[in-house]
């Protein structure tokens, strides 16, 4: 029993600590494991094959769209680099340079890819000729690199794995519609697959990504009251068009400028799903992206007939399509239930003597401890209906913890009191200056999280200058 004790309090809880507990989750669920390298990580077998579940539920998504997948080199010229102007400076104090290859000096440095929107341009530059081109829809699956100085598994680190789609277009139109097409894509993947409900919203211009004419994101909440940005879509407009001369011969044979999107989410998706749905036994999965859905246990598995049984449901239920797994080591029952909380597996399946003499056997939430006696005639129908349950379930409760904390400001003292004791959102009217939002930043470390595109105004001035407003904004501090 005491080893068992300890496995649970070898995590830091929520309400002291939520960093460390974080970390302990991170670490003790075996997602990570900090490398030699400063700032990288190590992905182990779990924690890769969630991103490996979220690759397969994403890129299905991007095809049915007619997103097709290309590899873009690794490398940069900085020549190339140089070419957008505002891409480089927003992006400069993070890039990382190689000055030498082999024994060698390079003659032009290279930069390690922090993203690849001046490579996929240098492309469509070749490719692109005629409208009967367009469009071109292409997405990648990588791994970039910018170099932080601040670094945390998942949130952020030096390297990191994610997708990044790059379209062109004909006009301005088709290339809007595509960019709020993906937000939606990744809105939907997040309540339907993660059970993470979120924000949907236009960034300020200040938070925009270097070099768009306008940037998109999903805002989530996460379970200590911050924000963390989830994923986001950004129409380029031609900008980038113009400077590496990408154009096309329309119907009337005149040459025009393409219109482009760049869309990305990233292994931090995996620190929202840690964040927002964790408890202090450690993860909570939602069945849709758990690698292992249930963890069947054997009790007393070393009396005749325990272990055979217990394989045998484990069968059945991967049979039945249900992602499960056999814990068959030589630990103690308790030890194994606390380790597959710690996990998060989202059920378990648990089988002894009495059991099998009764034709049935145990089953117990994750989310919730509840547990149910089935027959064991009526296990892989009552199990999937449960998994379907339990992600319900989670989405409820996760949408109500952003309701619950998301507040609403009419002046600057209730703005500044909010922020400083209600962790979350808050809803405040902005003249749209760029100056209130910088003073708001430097008062409260606060930043806007998004213009929602559900505008429903909570006062006609300012929450800061008490000029006229202009829109309505999601406040909050973020990761």
């Amino acid at each position: 029993m005491a080893k068992e004790k300890k496995l649970v309090e070898s995590i830091t809880s929520m309400s002291e600590d939520f960093a460390q507990w974080y970390t302990d989750v991170v670490k003790k669920a075996e997602l990570v494991e900090y490398s030699g390298v400063k700032g990288c990580m190590i992905i182990r077998p779990d924690g890769y094959a969630i991103w490996e579940n979220i690759q397969k539920e994403l890129d299905a998504r991007f095809k049915a769209t007619g997103v097709q997948n290309v590899y873009m080199p690794m490398f940069i010229p900085e020549s190339l680099l140089q070419k957008e102007k505002d891409h480089v400076e927003g992006f400069a104090p993070e890039v990382a340079w190689v000055t030498q290859g082999g024994l060698e000096t390079l003659q032009e440095r290279l930069c390690v890819r922090p993203t690849s929107e001046t490579l996929f341009c240098d492309f469509y530059a070749k490719i692109i000729q005629s409208h009967r081109d367009l469009p071109k829809l292409y997405n990648q699956w990588c791994s970039v690199v910018r170099w932080e100085k601040t670094t945390r598994p998942f949130l952020r680190s030096a390297e990191f794995l994610w997708q990044e789609g790059h379209t062109a277009h004909a006009t301005q139109e088709e290339a809007e519609e595509r960019t709020i097409q993906m937000l939606n894509v990744y809105a939907d993947f997040c309540e339907e697959v993660l059970a993470i409900p979120v924000v949907k919203g236009r960034k300020t211009d200040k938070e925009k990504f270097a070099g768009a004419e306008s940037t998109y994101t999903i805002e989530a909440l996460m379970h200590d009251g911050k924000a963390l940005q989830s994923g986001t879509s950004h129409n380029f407009g031609n900008g980038f068009a113009k400077a590496f001369g990408i154009q096309y011969s329309d119907k009337n044979n005149e040459l025009q400028h393409v219109h482009q999107t760049s869309w990305g989410m990233s292994t931090r998706i995996i620190g929202a799903i840690i964040m927002v749905h964790g408890d202090d036994s450690g993860l909570k999965l939602p069945p849709r992206i758990a690698p292992v859905q249930v963890m069947v246990i054997p009790i007393s598995q070393r009396k005749e007939g325990v272990l055979e049984k217990a394989a045998e449901l484990k069968d059945r239920l991967a049979a039945a399509g249900i992602r499960s797994r056999l814990d068959d080591s030589d630990k103690s029952p308790g030890w194994k239930f606390s380790e597959q909380e710690m996990r998060g597996i989202p059920l378990r399946v648990e089988i002894g003597p009495r059991d099998i003499e009764e034709n049935q056997a145990v089953v117990v939430r994750r989310d919730t401890g509840e547990k149910a006696v089935v027959s064991l005639e009526e296990l892989e129908t009552f199990v999937g209906g449960l998994l379907e349950t339990v992600q319900a379930d989670m989405l409820a409760r996760a949408k109500a913890h952003l309701a619950a904390h998301t507040y609403e400001a009419k002046n600057y003292e209730e703005f500044r009191d909010l922020i400083a004791n209600k962790p979350g959102f808050v809803k405040a009217m902005w003249c749209g200056d760029e100056a209130c939002e910088r003073k708001i930043k430097e008062d409260t470390t606060a930043t806007s999280r998004c213009l929602p595109f559900t505008q429903e105004p909570v006062g006609d001035t300012c929450v800061c200058c008490g000029k006229p407003a202009k829109k309505l904004v999601f406040w909050g501090k973020a990761y």
